[in-house]
């Protein structure tokens, strides 16, 4: 199968996965109310709720925001304190929506929503343009390589539709995004309540020529030639059915992380390091000659190697180089705080392994971004730079190459609760005589 023919195929279903911010009251709820609304994503059922709700609390129109706003202490409050997820489709693409909180103390809920993201809209009140929490949004945006922003100046209708302010907020927000390295940046006037620029254009802003917030959505370039990215394929599973029927059938099952697979490739399986070649790929139970992310697969290689849970198969010319020191940047999401000498569990793709926080360089200011230096912990909703010692040789990617394969989370290891998400800078090799003295112990001594 030709390179065009994967691109064509993955175009075909194109899946656009996106991610809500912005301050406190910037109307997030309401616009994805709105969008779900307009587009005629809501069943009959949810809009009769919605205005039940709505009608309940004194008010004569919907309150969109409900179809979002799920829990008991969000519809009490007026705000978004968890993230909340909905799938809807147009008859030109499927999209996956994280609504994430405005709250500072919910940082972390928008690092969640947003990391699978390849697009956040960040909103702006027109009255209030830019503020703190609106460059908090765009720098965590930047920091998780979110390809695409747009910016959403809502309550258009509060300033009596002035292309000035819009004109202004735009610019001083793209500059600022800009300044950061987002790659590309969208700015949008609109009105959530009012449906201004949401779905259907604006009658009230003769002046913008651009898209409406779902014609972007729809027609935002997304990433659809995995051939681009090297092959990654985690391996979740080992299938031995040993009947009679397959007495010899070995295959390593698991979704490929990124890049293409083909039958003939030659492959290396990490952090063993030892080489093969595909000798088979099973999609469905079907064989097939050629697999691409995100389809989940089974690989047969030619050669019988001790290959398990956790490794990972990749190219014999592109792979990574296993290492067991490691250089991030982490969000911390727990309330506990994450301290230096801090034993955790390490989890990257279908791999867990034992670890210790070594060192916590700088805590980074979103407010300035500015960087704090030797903090000595991280709490709930900071940011910062660690360095990570593991148990055993890990196959990461820088994340700025893959955000799939260069992610990981830490893990207490006394509960399983997950403390800490983090993406991978610049992981240098451990030397042999390092990965010598590796000892694994119940004093974690490595």
């Amino acid at each position: 199968m030709s390179t065009t023919s994967i691109a064509e195929q993955t175009s075909a279903t194109s899946l656009l996965r996106f991610a809500t911010a912005g301050s406190v009251d910037d109307g997030k709820s309401t616009l994805v109310g709105r969008l779900l609304h307009d587009s005629k994503s809501v069943l009959a059922d949810q809009l009769e709720a919605v205005e039940h709700a709505s009608r309940s609390r004194g008010q004569e129109a919907p309150d969109l925001a409900l179809l979002t706003d799920g829990l008991r202490a969000e519809r009490e409050q007026g705000i978004t304190i968890d993230v909340a997820y909905r799938y809807f489709a147009t008859p030109r693409r499927r999209f996956i929506l994280a609504d994430t909180p405005g709250h500072v103390q919910y940082t972390r809920n928008m690092v969640t929503g947003a990391s699978t993201a390849e697009l956040a809209v960040v909103l702006v009140d027109a009255r209030n343009g830019v503020v703190e929490q609106t460059r908090r949004h765009a720098a965590v945006a930047a920091l998780l390589r979110v390809p695409h922003v747009v910016l959403a100046v809502n309550k258009m209708d509060l300033v009596d539709y002035a292309e000035p302010v819009f004109a202004a907020i735009a610019e001083e927000f793209t500059a600022y995004a800009a300044s950061l390295g987002v790659p590309e940046i969208t700015t949008i006037p609109i009105s959530a309540l009012a449906g201004d620029n949401v779905v259907t254009a604006s009658a009230n802003m003769d002046w913008y020529g651009g898209p409406t917030v779902l014609e972007h959505l729809e027609t935002v370039s997304v990433s659809t030639d995995p051939s681009a990215d090297p092959a990654r394929f985690p391996v979740q599973y080992v299938i031995r059915p040993q009947t009679a029927e397959h007495p010899d059938y070995r295959g390593y099952a698991g979704q490929i992380a990124s890049g293409v697979l083909r039958t003939g490739d030659s492959v290396t399986v990490l952090p063993s390091g030892r080489t093969s070649t595909i000798e088979a790929i099973d999609a469905l139970g079907v064989p097939v000659d050629v697999a691409w992310a995100p389809q989940s697969v089974t690989v047969r290689l030619t050669d019988d190697l001790d290959i398990s849970r956790g490794d990972i198969i990749v190219p014999a010319a592109s792979a990574p180089t296993p290492t067991q020191d490691i250089e991030a940047t982490v969000c911390h999401l727990h309330d506990r705080p994450l301290k230096v000498g801090e034993r955790v569990l390490l989890k990257h793709t279908t791999r867990t392994v034992k670890a210790i926080v070594k060192d916590i360089p700088s805590r980074l200011t979103l407010d300035d971004l500015s960087q704090h230096p030797a903090p000595g912990e991280l709490a709930a909703n900071d940011i910062g730079r660690v360095v990570i010692r593991t148990a055993e040789p890990l196959a990461l990617d820088a994340y700025a190459d893959s955000r799939r394969t260069g992610s990981f989370l830490l893990i207490d290891p006394a509960d399983g609760t997950t403390l800490t998400a983090g993406m991978a800078g610049a992981a240098f090799a451990a030397s042999e005589a390092e990965v010598g003295a590796a000892q694994d112990d119940e004093g974690w001594d490595f």
